[in-house]
C-alpha cells in the first residue's frame, strides 16, 4: 500500500517507460514480499502446487537473462508494532468491530503469518540456490531497498510500495510488462521534485495528513489535493515542525491570521476601509454613468459623440482598484482555508506520530552500515540441488528444470568469457556453434545462437525426446498461467538434432556475445554483407535480361485488359475484314488519299469498338 489516497495517481504524470536494456549490469533491490503477495489468489489457490516458488523461479531467471539486471533479494524482519495495529485496523475496517481495546500484536494473526513466512521462506531457499543475495530488513523491506538505493549500492528499487520515497529512495520501478517495447514503469525522486516540488519531507508530511501503512486514518476531513496544496505551502526544513506547531496552536502564520479575523470581527468599524472606485453601471470602467452619457469614457476608446459600450456579460474591469480588490478577496479565502485545515490538524489527537516521523527518516533498516563496506555477490547456481528441489516441491522433471535453466546459465557463461576468455564449454555440454540471424521482438534486437552438445554427462544430461512433453510437464502449470503476469513467460531454448548431432538455440544479448566472441560477431555480419551484395548482383543482371526481351505486357506485373486475357476468333476475323477493307481502299484511289480514307480500329469511336468486340 504505502501512502493512501491514491498516491500513485498524483505521481503518474511523473513516470518513465524504460525500455528492456534500461537494467542491463545494473544492481536492483526486489522486495520479495511484494512479488508473493502480488498473486496473493494464486497463492491460496488449492489446485495449483506452490505457485509462489514456480514465480519466483520462472521471475529471477527472466530478471537476471532476459533483462541482465543483477538482482538483490530483501524481505522483511519482524515489524513495528504501528504496522501490526495497521494490519489489524484494515482487516477489521469494513466489519464494524471496534478494536481500539486490542492489544497490539506483532502480526495480523498467527495462521497467515506461518502461511505467509513458510512460503518466503521456500523462496529464499530457491534464491540462495540460485546464488542470488538474499537480505533481510530490521523491519519493512522496501525499508531496506529504498536504503540500499539512497546509499548508491543499488540502482533501482522493484517495489509497489509508494512509502519507498518516503525511506529514501531515488528510483522505484512499479510495474514490470515484458511484453512491451517499453517493460519497466520507473519513477525517479528527481522528477517528482521538480513537477511537484515535492521532497522526502514533504512526502512524509502528506502520509501522515492522508494515512499510511503505519496510521490508516491520518487527519480527518484532509484528502490528498488538500494535503499537497497544504504542504507545497512550506518549506523542506519547516514542513514537519510546522505541523508541530499547528498541532498544539502555536503556528506563528495562523496566530497572525486568527488575530486579524478576530480584529476585523470585533471592531469592524475600525477596520481599514476599502477604497474603491465608483463604476459605470454600463460600461463598467471607473466613473459615474451620467459622465459617461456627456462623453465617452477612455477605457472605452470610443468617439465623444458615440459614447460609451454597453459591457458584455461576465464583464471584469481590469482597473487598478478592482485588481487589488480582487487580490485582497483572493488572499482572504486563501487565509480562510488555511485556517480550517489548520483546526483539523489541531484537533487530532497525538498528531503528528514522532515513532512514523523517526521511522521514515531512519538510515539504519538492516544489519550493516554504508562504512561497513557491504559487499553482495552473486554465485553461480547450484544446478544440481536446485533440480533435487524443485523435484521435491514441484515434481517437476529434471530435465525440465535444466532446460528451463540454461538462459541464466548461458548469460553466466557470456559474462565470464567477455571477462576472462577461458572457459570452453557451457554446462560442460555445449560449445558455441554460430550465429544464426538477429531476431528482433518488441523492438529489441538480439542474437539466435546455436550451441553444440560435444559431451554427455551422466546424470545431467537434458533429454530432447521428452521436450515436447517438458513445455507442459503438469497440469497446474498450465492453470497457473491464469493468476500470474507474463514475467514468467516460457524462455526455454530450442533442441534441434542435425546429423545425430544436439544442438540448442537461445537468444542473447548482442552485446554480450560481442564481448564474449567477437570473431564470430565480425564473421557474421561480414557473411551477412557479402550475401546481401550477391543479391543485389543476381537481382541487376534479372533486370538486363528482361529489359532486352520483347515489351510485352505479359512480361510485366501489372493487370491485363480482358481482350488480352479472352482472345476470341470474332475479333480476329474483325480484324482481318478491317485489313481487307483498307487494301481495297488503297487500290482504288491514288497515293495522297490513301491515308486519308484508310480503316483503322484506332480511329473508331470507343463505342463502335466495345461493341465490334462484345457483341
Amino acid at each position: 500500500m504505502g501512502v493512501g489516497g491514491k498516491f500513485w495517481d498524483l505521481l503518474k504524470p511523473y513516470a518513465r517507460h524504460e525500455g528492456p536494456d534500461f537494467l542491463r549490469e545494473k544492481r536492483v533491490a526486489v522486495d520479495l514480499s511484494y512479488w508473493i503477495v502480488q498473486h496473493e489468489t494464486a497463492i491460496k489457490a488449492t489446485h495449483v502446487r506452490k505457485p509462489h516458488l514456480r514465480l519466483t523461479f520462472f521471475r529471477t531467471i527472466n530478471l537476471f537473462s532476459k533483462f541482465g539486471a543483477l538482482p538483490v533479494f530483501v524481505v522483511d524482519g519482524t515489524p513495528s508494532p504501528l504496522k501490526s495495529k495497521a494490519r489489524i485496523a484494515r482487516f477489521f475496517r469494513f466489519s464494524g468491530v471496534d478494536i481500539s481495546g486490542l492489544p497490539v500484536a506483532e502480526g495480523v494473526s498467527a495462521e497467515r503469518n506461518k502461511t505467509f513466512l513458510k512460503c518466503v521462506q521456500e523462496c529464499v531457499e530457491l534464491l540462495e540456490l540460485f546464488g542470488m543475495p538474499v537480505l533481510k530488513a530490521n523491519g519493512e523491506a522496501e525499508a531496506l531497498c529504498a536504503q540500499l538505493n539512497a546509499e548508491g549500492l543499488v540502482d533501482a528499487c522493484i517495489t509497489a510500495d509508494s512509502d519507498a520515497f518516503l525511506f529514501g529512495a531515488k528510483c522505484v520501478i512499479k510495474c514490470v510488462k515484458p511484453n512491451t517495447k517499453e517493460p519497466f514503469e520507473c519513477y525517479h525522486i528527481s522528477d517528482v521534485e521538480a513537477g511537484l516540488g515535492l521532497k522526502r519531507r514533504h512526502l512524509i508530511a502528506i502520509s501522515l495528513l492522508v494515512g499510511n501503512d503505519h496510521d490508516l486514518n491520518g487527519v480527518q476531513g484532509i484528502g490528498l489535493e488538500k494535503a499537497l496544496r497544504f504542504v507545497q505551502s512550506f518549506g523542506e526544513d519547516e514542513i514537519l515542525n510546522q505541523l508541530h506547531e499547528i498541532s498544539k496552536g502555536n503556528s506563528p502564520s495562523l496566530q497572525i491570521v486568527s488575530k486579524v479575523v478576530d480584529e476585523i470581527m470585533l471592531f469592524p468599524d475600525e477596520s481599514p476601509a476599502r477604497s474603491k472606485t465608483s463604476h459605470c453601471s454600463f460600461c463598467g470602467h471607473p466613473g459615474s454613468k451620467r459622465a459617461h452619457f456627456k462623453s465617452s469614457c477612455e477605457y472605452c476608446g470610443t468617439s465623444t459623440s458615440q459614447g460609451c459600450t454597453r459591457k458584455a456579460e461576465g464583464f471584469k474591469c481590469n482597473c487598478s482598484s478592482c485588481n487589488k480588490d480582487r487580490k485582497e478577496k483572493e488572499q482572504q479565502k486563501h487565509e480562510n482555508w488555511h485556517i480550517k485545515v489548520c483546526n483539523k490538524i489541531s484537533m487530532e489527537p497525538n498528531f503528528p506520530n514522532d515513532d512514523i516521523i523517526r521511522m521514515y527518516l531512519c538510515n539504519k533498516h538492516g544489519n550493516f552500515t554504508a562504512g561497513d563496506g557491504l559487499c553482495l555477490s552473486w554465485r553461480c547456481p547450484d544446478t544440481e540441488i536446485l533440480v533435487d528441489f524443485l523435484d521435491f516441491h514441484q515434481h517437476w522433471e529434471p530435465s525440465y528444470v535444466r532446460q528451463r535453466m540454461l538462459p541464466m546459465l548461458s548469460t553466466i557463461y557470456l559474462r565470464e568469457m567477455a571477462a576472462k576468455p577461458e572457459k570452453t564449454m557451457l554446462y560442460g555440454q555445449y560449445v558455441f556453434d554460430s550465429i544464426q540471424r538477429v531476431k528482433i521482438r518488441y523492438g529489441n534486437q538480439s542474437y539466435v545462437i546455436r550451441w553444440r552438445k560435444v559431451t554427455s554427462t551422466v546424470g545431467s544430461i537434458i533429454r530432447t525426446n521428452s521436450v515436447e512433453e517438458s513445455d507442459k510437464p503438469q497440469e497446474e502449470i498450465v492453470e497457473i498461467d491464469e493468476f500470474i503476469d507474463h514475467l514468467d513467460e516460457d524462455t526455454a531454448p530450442q533442441i534441434h538434432i542435425d546429423d545425430e548431432c544436439c544442438f540448442l538455440l537461445t537468444d542473447e544479448n548482442m552485446e554480450l556475445i560481442r564481448g564474449a566472441f567477437p570473431e564470430e560477431v565480425e564473421r557474421f555480419w561480414h557473411e551477412k554483407e557479402l550475401k546481401a551484395s550477391k543479391r543485389r548482383k543476381g537481382s541487376g543482371f534479372k533486370n538486363e535480361g528482361s529489359s532486352e526481351k520483347s515489351e510485352s505486357p505479359k512480361s510485366k506485373r501489372v493487370q491485363l485488359r480482358l481482350t488480352e486475357f479472352y482472345r476470341s476468333a470474332k475479333v480476329a476475323a474483325i480484324h482481318a475484314k478491317q485489313e481487307d477493307l483498307a487494301n481495297n481502299s488503297e487500290n482504288q484511289e491514288d497515293g495522297p488519299s490513301k491515308g486519308k480514307n484508310k480503316v483503322s480500329s484506332s480511329n473508331l469511336p470507343k463505342s463502335v469498338r466495345r461493341r465490334l468486340l462484345f457483341e
